[in-house]
């Protein structure tokens, strides 16, 4: 059977075929679910949006405009719930410092990892430099984040950021790029924290 277009699955889905919408879930929960947990942060939250946007797409599949292409449109409901998210966390983060108490929300998580098996250290390895990874992801600000992880993780060409972003093509290529020279002006100073760090633990 001819694989069917997300847009053909969005039309189907809204004429009742509820095949259509679980092939769309198995589509796009899991790129959505790694796109959100870098721009959040958290992989609970993430799982959360991720719902939220599906049952977005579910119920708003009646009026989607068939001129236009899928993914776009999902990832532009996935961002806006996760800038919603974002702003209401800076707001419980102020209120929270105006009680005087601290918003456990507001850590990054630390991935665990077992340390059973043969590849235990390879596998430590990668999950700390993962780790650093996110830990420069976060620093960005928002708008630079969101397209980083756009444009390098989802590997959206050009034209489907500027959808998702409603900014032009021009406006992605360039904050595409400040964004990668942010990120790496941030791995250089975070690696040589960790190397000066690393070195001070083995003097002492």
């Amino acid at each position: 059977m001819e694989r069917r277009t997300d847009e053909e699955l969005v039309a189907a889905h809204a004429a009742g075929e509820s095949r259509a919408f679980d092939e769309l879930v198995r589509r796009y929960a899991g790129p959505l679910f790694a796109f959100l947990a870098r721009f959040v942060g958290q992989g609970a939250t993430a799982e959360d949006l991720v719902q939220e946007s599906l049952l977005q797409v579910h119920s708003s599949s009646a009026t989607f405009d068939r001129e236009r292409r899928f993914r776009p449109w999902i990832y532009t409901i996935a961002a806006n719930k996760a800038r919603d998210y974002l702003r209401s966390r800076v707001r419980r983060t102020e209120q929270s410092l105006d009680d005087g108490a601290a918003d456990a929300e507001g850590a990054q998580p630390i991935d665990r990892i077992s340390a059973a098996g043969p590849a235990a250290d390879e596998r430590l390895i990668a999950s700390e430099t993962s780790d650093r990874v996110r830990r420069v992801v976060a620093r960005m600000p928002e708008h630079l984040r969101e397209i980083l992880l756009l444009g390098y993780y989802q590997q959206m060409p050009y034209a489907e950021i500027a959808e998702v972003l409603a900014i032009p093509v021009g406006t992605v290529k360039s904050r595409l790029h400040s964004a990668v020279q942010q990120f790496s002006r941030l791995w250089e100073e975070q690696e040589t924290a960790v190397e000066r760090d690393s070195r001070r633990k083995r003097q002492g």
